[in-house]
């Protein structure tokens, strides 16, 4: 996928330290005192917008409380009572416009209660110490596929475990965690913490994991419900969008979302090529997130392109900000209209205004989104599946959630919301007395 075989695009730009101290963690962890000191700051409203602004329902006010009379664990238990992925959510929500947004404290005078890192402060020690808060009900002699990995899948498969039936995951990728685990910046999530979460999850029992199994290629939909009493898509959006414009199939146009996986991957990211300037061509956390690691990788110049004005990006106000104080210079309006150069990428064509400019570049990242593949006789809209608020899809035992369905909005949080709300209406069709 990547290469150096252009003069402009080499490794080891920047020291093995030098780089390890760009990815080290955005958000390091608070301190007790520090998180002591947060929590005070909290007014336990009544009704509170924090908790309406969270799209899992966590309890904001109550968790907080818990942290200032040090009872960790209960503060803990009552993120994951709504929100099992609490630990990763703490580390990449976009806080800033959901939680915190809502804070009665964030006024021009002061800034809101620091929700997400005292989050972390809660769910961190719990799952370092892989303390289970949860037993699993009795056996309910039911079973249940899970396919896809990620956020909501696993949110799907602990639900369903706790309440008594047997789940099997089948995930495509070698390990599970979907984008948690390939698709975010390496900055946001250190220490193979992705990992470390999916493990704790896998603890509470009564659910395996079957690796390299891609639906439609390795398993087929009839098949997992002759096998199984109820079927769960959390399936993703396994494809890039293309630019749909001239020279796109040119060496050095790489799609971000693959250089990202690759750099998660990567044992040592100073071994991973980069080109000396880079074009990112997207709005949306994809485009920050490989504009700013371009950076963090030793690229000279890094340009983000958005074809719309800065208030349609996807990206939040923060992630802009973090893009530009990384030396990202971000372009708006400007649709791009071919890719230069001969064999390999030289540059891209954009238009602004009825002019048209150009952006030299060794390598260009699309990051325009995915589209999910097809997979048969499921009722779509806009490319994604239609879903009721049970999260069923127009298939009798099948339900669906995450970015694959309609609604989806690309957050680890939505997806972690769409797999709890799924297993809690599948528990209820398998006729269970477990659910709640």
């Amino acid at each position: 996928m990547t290469t150096a075989s252009q003069p402009n695009i080499r490794a080891h730009r920047l020291s093995k330290d030098e780089i390890e101290a760009n990815f080290a963690d955005l958000h390091p962890p608070l301190s007790r005192s520090e998180a002591l000191i947060e929590a005070e700051r909290c007014y336990f409203c009544y009704d509170a917008p924090c908790t309406t602004a969270c799209p899992t329902g966590i309890d904001i006010p109550a968790f907080i409380q818990k942290i200032r009379s040090d009872n960790i664990r209960g503060s803990a238990r009552t993120i994951f009572s709504e929100n099992i992925m609490g630990g990763m959510c703490a580390r990449v929500c976009p806080t800033e416009v959901l939680c915190e947004e809502a804070c009665v404290r964030n006024t021009h005078e002061e800034k809101p209660v620091e929700i997400g890192l005292l989050q972390r402060y809660a769910t961190d020690p719990v799952i370092d110490a892989r303390t289970q808060l949860f037993a699993r009900a009795p056996s309910s002699g039911k079973r249940v596929a899970v396919v896809g990995g990620g956020p909501a899948g696993m949110s799907c498969a602990h639900r369903l475990a706790v309440l008594g039936h047997d789940v099997v995951i089948f995930n495509r990728d070698e390990k599970p965690g979907g984008l948690n685990e390939y698709g975010i910046a390496a900055y946001k999530t250190v220490d193979d913490f992705a990992q470390i979460e999916i493990e704790y999850i896998l603890g509470v029992g009564g659910i395996e994991v079957r690796h390299n199994c891609a639906l439609g290629e390795d398993v087929q939909l009839p098949e997992l419900l002759d096998d199984f009493d109820a079927v769960f898509l959390g399936i993703g959006l396994g494809q890039s969008n293309d630019l749909g414009i001239e020279g796109e199939d040119k060496r050095g146009v790489i799609n971000a979302i693959d250089y990202i996986a690759e750099l998660r991957q990567a044992a040592d990211k100073s071994t991973l090529p980069i080109g000396k300037t880079v074009v990112v061509i997207g709005g949306g956390m994809t485009a920050i997130d490989i504009a700013v690691q371009s950076r963090h990788l030793g690229a000279r110049q890094v340009h983000m392109v958005y074809r719309r004005g800065p208030e349609k990006m996807s990206a939040s106000v923060f992630e802009q900000a973090l893009a530009q104080t990384s030396g990202v210079t971000i372009h708006h309006r400007a649709p791009p209209t071919r890719i230069l150069g001969e064999d390999h990428v030289t540059g891209v064509e954009f238009e602004s205004d009825g002019d048209r400019f150009v952006l030299y570049a060794d390598m260009v990242f699309k990051a325009i989104g995915q589209k999910m593949e097809g997979i048969g006789d499921l009722a779509l809209e806009n490319g994604r599946i239609l879903v009721d608020a049970g999260h069923r899809t127009s298939l009798d035992r099948v339900w669906a959630g995450g970015d694959c369905v309609v609604g989806g909005d690309d957050l680890t949080v939505s997806a972690v919301q769409h797999g709890k709300l799924a297993a809690i209406d599948i528990d209820r069709h398998l006729g269970s007395a477990n659910h709640g």
